[in-house]
């Protein structure tokens, strides 16, 4: 009862106006000199426009002094399009987190006016382009930090009415807005359902970015797996919506969620629908077997290396015991060695500034490898097998499954270094276990593969022609199954 009567009286206190006044950043003063107790004018300067307050708001309360008599005619007065009336300081104090300018008026003072001056665009980046996740052909529209401009870039591509966007204040002490967006006549009330319930459960004092989100709503979160997709594309959440799909906007954040995903949703590029075809595919299967590569290349080599040198021929095996007689160390020693090595240069490529960058992941690159191999640190052979599964990690469109491509090599190494083959095996056996296991939003994780589902094949592994992606995707359980109905294209329908 004490906890909960010192939380009462704290919820209290920050709901007033009293702390709001103690920022040095809250002005508060009357446009009257002669007559302070007429109206009081009080806002934040950090989120409000200046500009609009000297050249707009002031000039209209001098012009109309003599008419400001209640907050009904004061509202009608104010040449603003978003002006409120609240009676509770609670409101006040959020309104004023906003961007609002509180007008405060002795006749009235259980009645505050607001109008809404926000300055939204100060401080946010011009460029939109999209940094991490590039493509060759189709849109580069990326999203910024501004919340309300990144809906205006969906709503722009997305432009009907079935598009629904549903805001939500999340962050006891940040107060940001999180909006799920999703199309009203396509999209499952349940996924959606689920979504909201979830989002409203936060209970969190700051939210930085969507990435929060993510970890905090996951069905699983002890897994290394992302289990939705974050996207700073335009193009990418719009395919994502039309499906039927659910997008969450942060305020404050480039990247939008977008769920139910699925795995093979992750290796999905934009660029496959500008592509033919056949095309597509092709790329498509390229990454998914970069996957495979970048993943046990290296294990293989170690097995081999540490227990199966007799599966391999005489005219493979004789080239590889001669890259490795000078090298002292243990196969699995020799391939933990490079793998970090490879990341450290991965990593320290990303956070300098990009010209420095890229200078030092090639000539770092090509110094340390030379190094290690006349140094008789690493065989040349391995040096190769380790750079080409960097390289297949590179294919992954998705930052977070690039990510976990990168780490998962590192299990199977350890597995190969202890049991060889067996050990590859007993870890790709837990790995389709867990990921049978995992689920977004309720949706398997492994759809349409796990369960099996015939109908989504089209547009998964491979990119099917237009004519056959006419259906949505079964396991996300769409309101409408039909996207569109594609119309013969043979002569004899032109036949007169």
């Amino acid at each position: 009862m004490k906890h909960s009567d010192n939380e009462k009286r704290l919820n209290q206190r920050h709901s007033g106006l009293e702390q709001v006044r103690k920022s040095s950043d809250f002005h508060e003063f009357s446009p009257f000199e002669e007559d302070e107790g007429l109206i009081r004018v009080a806002y934040y300067s950090s989120l409000v426009s200046d500009d609009k307050v000297t050249r707009y708001l002031l000039p209209a309360l001098q012009e109309h002094r003599d008419r400001l008599g209640q907050p009904e005619e004061l509202m009608d007065l104010l040449p603003f399009a978003e002006v409120m009336i609240a009676n509770t300081e609670k409101e006040v104090v959020a309104k004023l987190m906003e961007g609002y300018v509180l007008l405060r008026m002795d006749s009235a003072e259980d009645l505050y006016v607001l109008a809404n001056l926000n300055n939204a665009q100060t401080g946010q980046r011009q460029s939109n382009d999209t940094e991490n996740e590039f493509s060759v052909m189709g849109p580069k529209v990326g999203f910024v930090e501004n919340l309300d401009t990144n809906l205006h870039l969906l709503r722009q591509k997305l432009a009907t009415p079935a598009l629904i966007f549903e805001t939500l204040t999340i962050g006891s002490h940040s107060n940001t807005r999180v909006v799920i967006a999703y199309l009203e006549d396509v999209t499952n009330p349940e996924i959606v359902d689920t979504m909201r319930q979830r989002l409203k459960s936060i209970d969190y004092e700051v939210l930085y970015d969507t990435s929060q989100l993510e970890e905090i709503i996951a069905d699983q979160s002890n897994t290394m797996f992302p289990l939705f997709i974050s996207t700073e594309r335009v193009d990418r959440v719009t395919f994502a919506l039309t499906p039927g799909q659910v997008a969450v906007f942060t305020d404050g954040s480039p990247y939008v969620m977008a769920a139910p995903a699925n795995f093979l949703g992750f290796f999905v590029s934009p660029e496959d629908y500008c592509l033919p075809w056949i095309l597509g595919s092709f790329h498509r299967i390229i990454r998914l077997l970069s996957v495979v590569f970048s993943v046990f290349a290296t294990p293989i080599y170690v097995a081999i290396m540490t227990f199966h040198y007799e599966i391999l021929p005489e005219t493979i095996l004789g080239p590889l015991i001669q890259s490795r007689i000078h090298v002292p160390f243990l196969p699995v020693v020799e391939v933990i060695f490079l793998e970090i090595t490879i990341d450290l240069l991965r990593e320290a490529g990303a956070r300098l500034p990009s010209k420095i960058g890229q200078t030092l992941g090639i000539v770092g690159g090509i110094v340390i490898g030379e190094a290690s191999v006349q140094a008789a640190l690493t065989s040349t052979i391995l040096l190769i097998i380790v750079a080409l599964s960097a390289l297949a990690s590179f294919t992954t469109p998705i930052v977070k499954m690039a990510n976990t491509i990168r780490l998962l090599r590192f299990p199977f190494i350890l597995l190969a270094a202890l049991w060889g083959g067996l050990g590859i095996t007993i870890g790709f056996l837990m790995l389709m276990g867990h990921l049978m296991r995992l689920k977004s939003l309720g949706v398997p994780y492994l759809a349409p593969l796990y369960p099996f589902r015939t109908d989504n094949l089209a547009d998964s592994a491979i990119r099917a022609s237009y004519q056959y992606l006419n259906r949505r995707s079964l396991f996300l359980r769409p309101l409408t199954a039909y996207r569109y109905h594609p119309q013969s294209r043979k002569e004899d329908d032109y036949a007169e």
